[in-house]
């Protein structure tokens, strides 16, 4: 299929004023949203649209600007990836194992949203249980990415980034293990942010690693995705990893001022991996901010082999624990070829669970086992515990930390289907922030020779989003200047 170049689409800030003044309607935009994505149903990304109650909660909110109830959200229409919990409607982590179930309560974050008028228009294709790099291993197919559909859109969130980049939706919701929201963020050319670990509760996300599993917003700006943040996030009696810590009004406070000191992992700029391409663009970077008075300095970071063997012991660990509740007896898939109490779980897990999920409940069972906990989970945690450790000092003398978000552009599909070692790969910028759970956020500032986008990762303090959306905020807009 031939690429068509993409229209930028208006981001929810640009377009919130026209809703609020009767230049157009929240009905007109969902409509608008909904023709998009017939347009685009070769991409694959919507699982499903939930088109009437869309426009239902259209309806009721322009009702509400009429009369000037407006909320913080009013108009913005946000689909969700296919992980997060909406009451009434399906939801299946893009698997086979849950087929045909309907939440029975909605997800905490949803529930925030829509009580700021927000609008959900559907659920969004990602790597079955949140488990890949390239969106390949959902049940029900590929997510081709838009800017060149022979390409993969990245994963797991591959679905969710490929909806703001074609211009299906405002924004999307993505969930963010080791990269899943910002490594599909860089390869579609849009913003994903993964917040602090217990930012954003939990609750009514299908879990995959819950010690490293965050909810994030992916958008075409900041200014978007700290207004979805600062509605999502804050304690929840439902979750007790959510944090209690006052949650700040990010969207009001994106006017950074003043110089920082900002480090770079010297190792990632230097490993043999990353695309020259963009080791030039974050040493440009590195320049104009240099140029613009702030410190920025390298610093030996020696851990970096470390990261992806350390993250995927502990994933698939915690996998093999969180997926042992499908088993076909409650709920979801159950196999008709079934005889009896066993091999209604062997067989419901067999044909109801992908090659790749199979692979990670495997190896999360091997780690565990007792022969080889101390050898393999047990060592990790310690590498865990050394990680963490050394972005603390890091960021004892600096306020953030830059670094590439992948190693390269979006890769074709099929490419690395056959090599899981090359594919796990992928995530080796990514999972640091996973490992250590500070706030982490991919920002559109390159393109190749060839016009495949990449993104700048910028990693904060915990706690402080507020600090990294504004810096955040003012890297994105001198690069704008710049081009």
């Amino acid at each position: 299929m031939e690429n068509k170049p993409l229209t930028t689409a208006k981001s929810y800030s640009e377009s919130r004023q026209d809703i609020l003044d009767g230049h157009t309607t929240c009905v007109e935009t969902v409509r608008h949203f909904l023709n998009k994505i017939a347009e685009n149903a070769h991409l694959n990304a919507f699982l499903e649209v939930f088109e009437e109650t869309a426009l239902e909660q259209a309806k009721a909110i322009d009702h509400k600007i009429a009369n000037g109830q407006a909320s913080k959200l009013a108009g913005m229409v946000i689909g969700i990836k296919d992980n997060i919990c909406y009451k009434g409607h399906k939801v299946s982590a893009s698997s086979k194992i849950l087929e045909g179930f309907e939440s029975l309560y909605s997800a905490t974050v949803i529930e925030r949203l829509i009580a700021e008028d927000a609008i959900i228009i559907g659920r969004l294709n990602c790597d079955e249980f949140a488990m890949g790099s390239s969106n390949e291993n959902s049940a029900f197919g590929n997510v081709l990415n838009p800017h060149d559909v022979t390409r993969v859109t990245g994963g797991s969130s591959g679905g969710s980034a490929a909806a703001v980049a074609a211009g299906l939706c405002h924004v999307t919701l993505g969930s963010d293990t080791g990269g899943s929201i910002r490594q599909p963020a860089s390869f579609c050319g849009i913003v994903g942010m993964k917040p602090t670990y217990g930012r954003v509760s939990r609750w009514g996300l299908l879990a995959y690693a819950s010690s490293f599993d965050q909810i994030g917003p992916l958008s075409h700006s900041v200014q978007d995705t700290a207004l979805v943040l600062e509605v999502m996030a804050g304690a929840d009696d439902y979750d007790s990893t959510a944090l209690t810590t006052k949650v700040l009004p990010y969207s009001q406070r994106l006017n950074h001022s003043g110089k920082v000191k900002v480090a770079y992992l010297k190792d990632c700029l230097e490993n043999e991996s990353l695309n020259p391409e963009i080791k030039e663009h974050v040493n440009t970077t590195i320049k104009n901010l240099k140029n613009e008075g702030h410190t920025v300095e390298a610093v030996d970071f020696p851990f970096l082999d470390y990261l992806v063997p350390a993250y995927y012991v502990l994933t698939t660990a915690e996998a093999s624990s969180n997926l042992s509740r499908y088993a076909g007896i409650l709920y979801g898939h159950q196999s008709k070829n079934a005889t009896d109490l066993e091999s209604t779980y062997k067989k419901s897990r067999t044909e109801g669970f992908g090659k790749e999920v199979k692979r990670r409940i495997m190896l999360g069972t091997f780690v565990l086992s007792a022969g080889y906990y101390d050898a393999y989970y047990s060592k990790a945690q310690k590498v865990r515990r050394i990680l963490q450790d050394k972005v603390n000092d890091i960021f004892k003398n600096y306020d953030f930390i830059i670094i590439p978000t992948t190693p390269d552009v979006a890769f074709k599909m099929g490419e690395n289907a056959n090599d899981p070692i090359k594919m796990y790969l992928e995530d080796l910028f990514t999972v640091l922030a996973n490992l250590v759970g500070t706030p982490a956020i991919s920002l559109p500032t390159g393109k190749s020779q060839h016009g495949l986008p990449f993104g700048v990762q910028l990693i904060g303090k915990r706690n402080q989003e507020d600090k990294l959306l504004a810096f955040s905020n003012y890297l994105v807009e001198k690069v704008r200047q710049s081009v």
